[in-house]
């Protein structure tokens, strides 16, 4: 049963994602240095760019790297890095092909438990910890898939009403709340190591 998401921002991006599972982690995999409906509309793009309305797994797993890369990086790009994210899309689908027949539905469909399939997502080329906390997250918000402990196992982003990651976006209102967590987080961040790199204040400076 094909999904309704709201990640790319864009109907005809959106709707292949909520029925193709290969393109859901694909646009999980692209999702970092570029912002989220860049990340998340570059399925549909490649799907084009291939002459399909789909992605399949084998057909990306067998394509020449080069030609691949030079695919991805056609202008408008997918990605920032297009050569290096073709290479780990190329990576992620010779995965799916080896220990899934090619079916990314199949890394989450039969687990009994959140930790299985937080280790599974894990073992994913390009998905670590974070990365597969946020997919988990958004497969137990927005696919239905909820196996025991999912939400322990995704850890603060599988909480409930928060807007920490793409899980929690269905909308523009909640990707602008998405958008503005992640720049106050990354201002405290870069905070904290300010004042790691300074060290503790002298009494008495000026």
């Amino acid at each position: 049963m094909d999904i309704t998401l709201r990640l790319a921002q864009q109907p005809e991006a959106d709707a292949l994602l909520g029925r193709s599972p290969l393109a859901a982690l694909t646009g999980m995999l692209l999702d970092q240095q570029v912002p989220m409906e860049w990340a998340f509309s570059a399925p549909y793009t490649i799907a084009r760019r291939l002459g399909r309305s789909d992605l399949d797994a084998h057909e990306i797993a067998a394509y020449d790297p080069e030609a691949f890369a030079a695919l991805l990086s056609e202008k408008p790009a997918v990605h920032r890095y297009p050569a290096a994210m073709a290479k780990r899309l190329q990576q992620l689908c010779q995965y799916l092909v080896e220990h899934h027949g090619g079916d990314a539905a199949a890394v989450w469909q039969g687990v009994g438990t959140g930790k299985e399939l937080l280790t599974r997502l894990n073992d994913l080329p390009g998905f670590g910890k974070q990365k597969a906390q946020i997919f988990l997250a958004l497969l137990g918000k927005q696919f239905g898939v909820t196996p025991e402990g999912w939400r322990q196992a995704a850890g603060a982003y599988g909480e409930a009403d928060c807007h920490r990651s793409v899980a929690d976006i269905t909308g523009p209102e909640s990707l602008a709340e998405v958008r503005s967590y992640k720049q106050a987080a990354k201002q405290a961040a870069k905070q904290a190591a300010d004042r790691k790199k300074t060290g503790p204040a002298v009494d008495g400076a000026s």
